[in-house]
């Protein structure tokens, strides 16, 4: 049996939600209302957040999957209204755009995406930089007016924010008027997208502009992507020529024509894979030629559209929770999923680190959690992103029954700690015995051969039969290993029966000797001090630790006999 099975083999307890045979959840009405009505307050949260401070609770991936979510919901139960009206349905702000800022629809892959440029010419893509939206609008060349998104009809006042901001030209080179919608941005020194991801760049810049007063050196770190002027040049090439004349050179430099979906793709490998001054979440396309911004409307338009990054965050139902017993008693809480797809793996589950952390965050069955991947490999949980309205009770374990000393036999609650000694035992800090994982010493205990840390070194073919999944052949190689670990060296016996660090300062010497050490003693060695020392002379103190040695010494293993 391979090592991986410890995962399940360690949980110490765990209570489930059924897991899903069907799509809908298997919901009450009055349930399926109350669920839903907490997903919609939710969401309500986040958009008035985005919209009327500019902030971002969570990723726009996460966000589409919490509404992706809400509309499935609705659809399993067409008879609960889960509308959650805003608090407040005042304007985003005291300000009116001068041209509406239109939002965009998002293309979800490459069929998509080939099936939009199918329909339409002079396509331009360009990076979608993450930052905050605002409208700049300029009379005669000199800056009027700052505009944050808001809801896309109404904003807050920017202006004597922006004015600050050095890559925001006050007074443009030409005394024209101009009404320039882009990204304010957090300025990155060569920012990999792929490597740094979103690096919490808007969330920092909407901190800035929330700010009573913006210092210089704050100002200073705030860019300008410029991505569309609504009254502008009729044609891109020469808004594009415009705007680098005006002093916006970052959106002449990335806007690319692109026909076919190859080189949409390349461009964002490119931008994702290379540096750029600014953080991303996708690429941005754009027809040329759309209509004057008198006819534009808080919507997203059919003339431009978002191809972004494939998601960092996965939202995630938690399906159950179990405490996890480790070796020397630490408490390890896991978090139980419904499966999620994020970069190319499946995550079933999580691990939170701490029992002091799982108290904290009090997460429950039901609740719905963001999902990341530390070093594109290891799942790590977030944060919560709303919890169940309905959330079952939990009894995790006492943390002061787990210590280095406790379980050495699989009493009632020992069971976890006693499989993990075991493993540990065979496993490679131990005395490494091939073909010996967590799921032989599983079947061992599970038929009653092993009831103490060291009885299989008297278990024959015969007894070795009786466990399940344990035939002739496999008994046979098992006896054979288990008769060759006789031989090992004291120190890997003492590394064996989990000896804490500092033994090896000890040696070389024999059982006899280390237990007649003091603390005093101890802490003469190098490298161990007063803490380390009493936990050694707690160890070699402990009865069931002698109890072992006395073993070892009767079978006359190297170090421990007298």
């Amino acid at each position: 049996m391979s090592r991986p099975l410890a995962g399940w083999l360690l949980a110490l307890s765990i209570v489930l939600l059924p897991s899903p045979a069907v799509a809908c959840p298997d919901w009450s009405g009055g349930r399926a209302e109350r669920e839903l009505a907490a997903l919609a307050e939710r969401l309500a949260g986040w958009d008035d957040a985005y919209y009327r401070r500019g902030e971002s609770p969570v990723s726009d991936g996460v966000y589409d999957q919490a509404r992706a979510r809400l509309a499935a919901w609705q659809r399993c139960f067409p008879g609960v209204d889960a509308s959650a009206a805003p608090d407040d349905t005042r304007p985003a702000g005291p300000v009116r755009h001068p041209v509406v800022q239109t939002g965009l629809a998002k293309l979800e892959g490459e069929a998509a995406v080939r099936r939009w440029l199918a329909r339409r010419d002079d396509v331009w893509v360009q990076p979608k930089v993450d930052g905050v939206a605002v409208t700049l609008a300029y009379e005669r060349g000199r800056l009027v007016r700052a505009v944050s998104r808001g809801d896309g009809h109404h904003g807050q006042d920017w202006t004597a924010a922006t004015r600050r901001i050095p890559s925001i030209p006050v007074r443009l080179p030409e005394t024209i008027d101009a009404t320039l919608q882009g990204e304010l941005h957090l300025r990155l020194v060569d920012h990999v997208q792929a490597e740094a991801g979103t690096a919490g760049a808007r969330s920092a810049v909407a901190g800035l502009l929330a700010r009573d007063a913006l210092e210089a050196e704050a100002a200073r770190r705030i860019g300008l992507f410029v991505w569309d002027w609504p009254d502008g040049p009729a044609a891109m090439e020469e808004r594009l020529e415009a705007l680098e004349r005006l002093g916006f050179d970052e959106a002449a430099a990335l806007t690319r024509p692109v026909a076919t979906l190859a080189e949409v793709a390349r461009w964002r490998e490119r931008w994702f894979r290379g540096p750029l001054p600014f953080a991303t979440d996708g690429v941005v396309l754009r027809q040329g030629n759309r209509p004057p911004g008198t006819a534009w409307r808080a919507e997203p338009p059919g003339w431009a559209a978002a191809w972004k990054h494939p998601p960092r965050e996965a939202l995630a139902e938690v399906r159950g929770v179990a405490f996890r017993i480790g070796r020397t008693g630490r408490i390890t809480p896991l978090l139980h999923l419904h499966p999620v797809a994020l970069e190319g793996r499946t995550i079933r589950r999580v691990g939170l680190g701490s029992l002091e952390r799982w108290r904290a965050l009090d997460i429950r069955p039901g609740d719905q959690v963001v999902i990341a991947l530390a070093g594109l490999t290891i799942p790590r949980l977030e944060r919560v992103a709303w919890r169940a309205a309905e959330r079952p009770d939990i009894a995790p374990p006492e943390a002061a029954d787990y210590h280095a000393l406790s379980c050495f036999r699989p009493r009632p609650g020992c069971r976890a700690q006693f499989l993990e000694r075991l493993a540990w035992l065979g496993g490679p800090q131990g005395l490494d015995l091939p073909g010996v994982g967590p799921g032989t010493w599983h079947a061992l205990v599970e038929a009653g051969l092993v009831t103490g840390l060291l009885d299989w070194l008297s278990l024959d073919e015969r007894a070795l039969r009786r466990a399940r999944g344990i035939g002739k052949v496999r008994a046979g190689a098992l006896v054979a290993t288990f008769e060759a670990a006789r031989a090992s060296a004291f120190a890997r016996w003492l590394q064996a029966l989990g000896a804490p660090p500092g033994v090896e300062a000890a040696l070389p010497a024999d059982w006899a000797s280390l237990t007649g050490y003091d603390r005093r003693d101890w802490s003469a060695l190098p490298g161990v001090g007063a803490g380390r020392a009493t936990t050694l002379v707690d160890f070699f103190a402990h009865p069931e630790v002698r109890a072992l040695a006395r073993r070892l010494g009767a079978q006359g293993i190297e170090g421990f006999a007298r």
